[in-house]
C-alpha cells in the first residue's frame, strides 16, 4: 500500500512545514495597525505564491504519473490482444491436431483389420523367421550332425522356408496396407507438428498474459502514487488558497483604514474650513467696522472669497 511517506520520499518532495504558513485570526486583522497589516499582506502573499507553486510542482507530477499509468495500461491492453491472438490460434491448432488424431486413429483401426484378414499377425513376423532360418543354416554348416539330426534340422530349415514364404507372399499383397500404414503415420506426424505448434503458441500466450498481469500490477502502482500526488496537491493548493482568502481580507482591510483616514482628513479640512470662514467672517467684520487689516488678514479674506 503506497503511502504519501512513500511519495514523498520516492520522489524527493518536501512535506509543507506548518511553522512555514502565516496565521491571521480576527483581533489582529481587526486591531493591527496599517503597517502591521501591510507587512502581514505581504507575507501572506509570498506565502500564498511559495505554496501555489509547490502545488503547479505537484499537479505536474501528478500528471505524469497518471499518464505513466495510462501507458501500462496499454500496454497491459496490448499484452492482453497479443494474448488472446495467440490463444485464438491455439484452438485452432487444437482443433486441426485433434482432427488428424481422429483421422489417424481411424487409418490405424484399419490397418489392424486388414493385418487380421490377411492373418498377419499369426505367427512369427518375416524378420524374425529369416533369423531362425540364418541361425539353423549356421549350426547346419558349423556343427558335426548324425544323419537323424542333420535329416531333422533340414526339415525344420525347409518348414521356416516355406513359413517365410507364405509370410512374404502375404506382405507382397498388401501393398494397400502398406500405403494405408504411411498415410497414417504422415496423418499422426501432421498432427503431431500441430500440437508442437499448440505448445509453442501456448507458451507465448502464457509470456504475454505474465506480461499483462505485471503491467496491470504497475499500473495499479503508479495509479496508487497519482492518487496519494493528487492528495498532496491539495493539501498545497487549499493551503495557498486559504493564504490567498487571508491576503484579501487583509486588503480588504487596508482598503477600510485607508477609506477611514480619508474620510478623518475630509473632516479634517472641513473642519478647517469652517474654522478658517468663522475667523475670516470676525475678520471682515472688524474691515466693515473701520478697523485697518495687514496683509495676513487680506490673504484670509481673499481665501474664504470675502474680498
Amino acid at each position: 500500500m503506497v503511502t504519501k511517506q512513500d511519495v514523498l520520499e520516492k520522489y524527493d518532495i518536501e512535506a509543507l512545514t506548518e511553522s512555514d504558513n502565516v496565521d491571521l485570526d480576527d483581533d489582529k486583522l481587526e486591531d493591527g495597525s496599517k503597517g502591521e497589516l501591510i507587512k502581514l499582506a505581504g507575507q501572506l502573499r509570498d506565502r500564498r505564491n511559495d505554496l501555489n507553486q509547490i502545488a503547479s510542482e505537484r499537479a505536474s507530477k501528478r500528471d505524469d504519473l497518471n499518464a505513466k499509468t495510462r501507458e501500462k495500461v496499454d500496454e497491459a491492453q496490448e499484452h492482453r490482444e497479443k494474448r488472446d491472438e495467440l490463444n485464438e490460434q491455439v484452438q485452432e491448432h487444437k482443433e486441426k491436431r485433434n482432427e488428424l488424431n481422429a483421422d489417424a486413429n481411424e487409418l490405424f483401426d484399419e490397418v489392424e483389420e486388414m493385418k487380421e484378414d490377411l492373418e498377419l499377425d499369426d505367427g512369427k513376423d518375416a524378420e524374425e523367421l529369416r533369423e531362425e532360418i540364418e541361425d539353423l543354416e549356421f549350426r547346419q554348416q558349423t556343427e558335426v550332425l548324425s544323419a537323424e539330426d542333420e535329416r531333422e534340422l533340414i526339415e525344420k530349415i525347409e518348414e521356416k522356408r516355406e513359413q517365410l514364404a507364405e509370410r512374404e507372399e502375404k506382405v507382397d499383397q498388401s501393398d494397400e496396407l502398406e500405403e494405408k500404414i504411411e498415410k497414417a503415420e504422415e496423418v499422426r506426424s501432421e498432427a503431431s507438428q500441430h500440437h508442437q505448434k499448440v505448445t509453442e503458441l501456448a507458451d507465448k500466450a502464457q509470456e504475454h498474459h505474465n506480461e499483462m498481469i505485471e503491467a496491470y500490477r504497475e499500473a495499479d502502482e503508479i495509479r496508487d502514487e497519482a492518487d496519494e500526488m493528487h492528495e498532496l496537491f491539495v493539501e498545497a493548493q487549499e493551503a495557498a488558497d486559504r493564504h490567498h482568502e487571508d491576503f484579501v481580507r487583509v486588503q480588504k482591510r487596508l482598503r477600510e483604514l485607508d477609506k477611514e483616514e480619508e474620510e478623518e482628513r475630509k473632516d479634517e479640512r472641513e473642519q478647517k474650513m469652517e474654522e478658517e470662514k468663522e475667523e475670516a467672517e470676525e475678520i471682515y467684520q472688524k474691515f466693515k467696522e473701520g478697523e485697518t487689516l495687514d496683509t495676513e488678514d487680506l490673504m484670509k479674506l481673499q481665501k474664504t472669497g470675502l474680498l
